[in-house]
């Protein structure tokens, strides 16, 4: 599987707080450890690792310490970083700094390049691309805004996928919404979704006209909007169908929208139909947010996950 993106290092430093700061109103967490972990495009093809599927990750990365250090972490997680992450010394790697303290995200910092890399990379993007894609059992887009997805890049992946008839899952961008056209699934948050409609959506009926009314504006196969706590609801020619939450707690929400794309992606992959990938994708969003950070839903959590659900 082709997983094309933004990469992401994700640093987390974990510490307790006892005493406000005399130099200033803020807390000071006095730092105990230390941890790393895959984000953005690194995370999604971190998951589809961990449901078994090999993925070819295509991203761009800086040429910093930051780079080395996601390059182990995704080497660690068994994800080839060798063939698709370019190392472009004009721009930062992106690396998210979480300060925790007593299980409570306190600050955020964040060190990144967001303009599109150079013309150069851009080609080199493309042609590991084309390599990668006659292989390809499904291509899955994973854009957060960093500047690897852009509007030219789209504009020539999506046509070419479709015309290979690779199944195409795309996690998306705001300002990207409608150059996602054609392509199997697309999975927006609420918040996504509204802005992409151009109205907040505010009840049941709101969502199932934004899903239908989305999905003609992109001629997409699906749209799947994600919605936290109240689970999935899925929009076809078919109709729509809701898929309620399977998350038994909710620790932290951050990464899940990398799980459900990772494991829809994986199952169309392997010619599951849609809502089998849907039901799956919410099992496996059910564990990861039950995590502290990003995480991955293994196969046999999946698996013990999916024995709670009715038989016949």
């Amino acid at each position: 599987m082709v997983v094309i993106g933004d990469v992401i290092l994700d640093r987390y430093l974990w510490g307790s707080a006892t005493r406000v700061s005399p130099e200033a109103p803020v807390l000071v967490v006095d730092v105990e450890r230390e941890e790393l972990r895959l984000g953005g495009a690194a995370n999604v093809a971190h998951n589809v690792r961990a449901l078994g599927a090999t993925p070819v990750l295509i991203g761009v990365a800086g040429a910093d310490a930051a780079a080395e250090s996601l390059r182990r972490e995704l080497h660690a997680r068994e994800v080839d970083a060798d063939a698709g992450v370019l190392s472009d010394p004009a721009r930062r790697t992106t690396l998210k700094t979480r300060i925790i303290a007593h299980h409570q995200q306190v600050l955020r910092a964040d060190e990144e390049s967001r303009e599109a890399p150079a013309s150069s990379v851009i080609d080199e993007l493309w042609r590991r691309i084309e390599r990668a894609l006659p292989d390809a059992s499904a291509v899955l887009v994973s854009d957060y805004g960093k500047g690897v997805v852009s509007p030219a890049m789209l504009d020539r992946l999506l046509p070419e996928v479709k015309r290979r008839g690779i199944p195409c899952a795309v996690d998306p961008k705001e300002e990207h919404f409608l150059r996602y056209r054609g392509v199997s699934v697309i999975t927006p948050n609420v918040a996504e979704a509204s802005q992409a409609w151009g109205r907040r959506i505010r009840n049941g009926e709101d969502l199932i006209e934004a899903g239908f009314q989305l999905r003609d504006k992109l001629a997409a196969e699906a749209v799947l909007i994600t919605r936290g706590e109240e689970g999935m609801s899925l929009f076809t020619s078919e109709g729509h169908a809701h898929f309620p939450t399977r998350a038994r707690k909710v620790f932290d929400v951050t990464g899940a929208g990398d799980t459900v794309i990772a494991t829809i992606a994986t199952a169309l992959a392997a010619r599951a139909p849609l809502e089998e990938a849907c039901v799956l994708a919410n099992h496996a969003a059910g564990l990861v947010v039950a995590e502290l950070g990003t995480a991955a839903a293994t196969v046999a959590k999946l698996i013990e996950s999916l024995g709670d659900l009715p038989v016949g």
